[in-house]
């Protein structure tokens, strides 16, 4: 699943392409990606209506238009194309916005996991109400971090995949951040020093913003919107290398199941 870098990574390469265009029309081939309203009201209501602005949440893009907002989950594996209006496509491809200048914008998604929410301006959104603070927002300080691992009796690799908490963590940055900061992804979240908290916190800052300067991880599908595959993957310190050396102590990598996941992490490194 994209993580808050790949997601950042599409918005940024996504504004230069559509911001400024109006929407002519809108076709749908899987209904079932359109959460809110329904199919024919959600294409009705973007009719004529010009991308303002692109933003993010967590792992949500967020369209702002004339009057209304459309949030969009890329989940597993969707992407966003630009492509001219008359340019072939595949049976995967699912959603098309076509633009008076006759280039459109299209969601292809394999698995179909997609979603998207249309909603007026200043109405609560339902994706977006209980998502936590984002890890590059002023707000996000080892005090709070450290509140938030008081008050739970999860292990920490629980805590740091809640949407709840901290907005844009997924698997791989989960991993990454705990091993930079030398912590067992089965510690208790309230057991951490607050050594280890302030470790944390700075593993978190430093990872996200590297991966979004290296556009991302590409480890399976994920691509930009042109195309373009992430290269923070190379700088993976754990996730994915399971068996092989750790890159500090030469210990192999080993994998476990840790809140339902695949957990990578160095048995000599974390403690």
């Amino acid at each position: 699943m994209p993580e808050l870098p790949e997601v950042e990574t599409v918005r940024r390469t996504l504004l230069p392409l559509v911001v400024g265009k109006t929407i002519e029309r809108v076709k749908v081939h899987w209904e079932k990606m359109i959460q809110h309203p329904d199919v024919e009201t959600f294409c009705e209501r973007l009719k004529g209506k010009t991308i303002a602005d692109i933003q993010r949440r967590g792992k949500f893009l967020i369209f702002q238009l004339d009057d209304v907002v459309l949030v969009s989950h890329l989940r597993m594996e969707g992407r966003y194309i630009y492509e001219k209006e008359n340019a072939p496509f595949d049976r995967h491809t699912h959603i098309f916005f076509t633009f008076t200048d006759r280039t459109e914008l299209r969601y292809r998604d394999v698995r179909k996991f997609g979603t998207m929410h249309l909603c007026d301006k200043g109405e609560n959104i339902p994706p977006l109400l209980h998502i936590g603070i984002e890890p590059l927002d002023e707000q996000f300080t080892v005090s709070w971090l450290t509140d938030q691992l008081q008050r739970t009796k999860r292990k920490i690799k629980a805590v740091l995949l809640d949407q709840t908490i901290v907005a844009g963590l997924g698997n791989i940055y989960v991993d990454e951040v705990l091993f930079r900061s030398s912590i067992h992804p089965e510690r208790l979240a309230a057991t951490l020093t607050t050594q280890e908290v302030e470790a944390l916190h700075e593993a978190i800052v430093e990872t996200i913003r590297e991966a979004i300067e290296k556009g991302g991880s590409t480890v399976r599908t994920y691509v930009n919107t042109q195309g373009k595959i992430g290269t923070f993957q190379t700088q993976l310190y754990v996730y994915g290398r399971v068996n092989k050396p750790c890159r500090r102590c030469g210990e192999p990598i080993v994998k476990t199941t840790v809140a339902n996941r695949g957990t990578h992490y160095c048995k000599h490194c974390q403690t």
